[in-house]
């Protein structure tokens, strides 16, 4: 359960925070419709596979000692990521329909997979997490995983259809609050994953 709601917690809080991607979903959503902005939502789905193999084999193969280091680690970044979307809460806006952005779900794909915040959020949270959830079962470290993507793609999901439906739907204000809402979430998922490398 402790695995589910951390991996509920980061994937909400990575879902809506601002970034490359959501960019991407929003614009799509504003220029093509839901069809368009469901399948941007999507490609973390087809993208992080080689990045989340890659990481939980690091992961798995340093020692304890450097894993709860990184777990600190991954914590203060989650922390700073929960800052950063707090912060811009303030003065967020949504994309213009104007804005330029990929017309393929492979170019987003290609954006994401360049992008290094999943890189850095899976080397530093999200492999040492599976690791750990791995040492309890098979089950924990798929709940991790279910949760992560859940609310990573389901919160993009969800976003692009108010998005779709006309930008009087989800007002300004709103948005700002979703991204103030996800960013207190994400500052306590790194307080957790910080308390739990010190005591770990």
């Amino acid at each position: 359960m402790r695995e589910l709601l951390l991996g509920i917690g980061l994937g909400l809080g990575a879902g809506v925070a601002p970034g490359a991607l959501l960019g991407l979903v929003i614009t799509a959503s504003l220029r093509g419709g839901f069809p368009a902005g469901l399948r941007m939502a999507c490609v973390p789905l087809l993208s992080d596979l080689p990045v989340v193999v890659l990481s939980i084999v690091l992961a798995g193969a340093l020692p304890s000692a450097l894993l709860r280091g990184l777990s600190v680690a991954g914590g203060l970044y989650v922390v700073h990521l929960g800052y950063e979307a707090f912060s811009s809460s303030r003065t967020a806006t949504l994309p213009t329909p104007g804005e330029k952005v990929p017309a393929q779900m492979g170019k987003g794909v290609l954006v994401n997979l360049l992008n290094p915040h999943p890189w850095l959020f899976w080397i530093t949270v999200g492999g040492p997490s599976v690791v750990a959830a791995w040492e309890t079962g098979l089950s924990a470290a798929a709940a991790f995983l279910a949760g992560f993507y859940l609310l990573l793609v389901g919160s993009k999901v969800i976003l692009a259809a108010l998005v779709s439906a006309g930008r009087h739907r989800l007002s300004p204000r709103a948005y700002r609050l979703t991204l103030a809402a996800s960013g207190l979430l994400l500052a306590g998922a790194g307080v957790w994953l910080i308390i739990q490398g010190v005591t770990g």
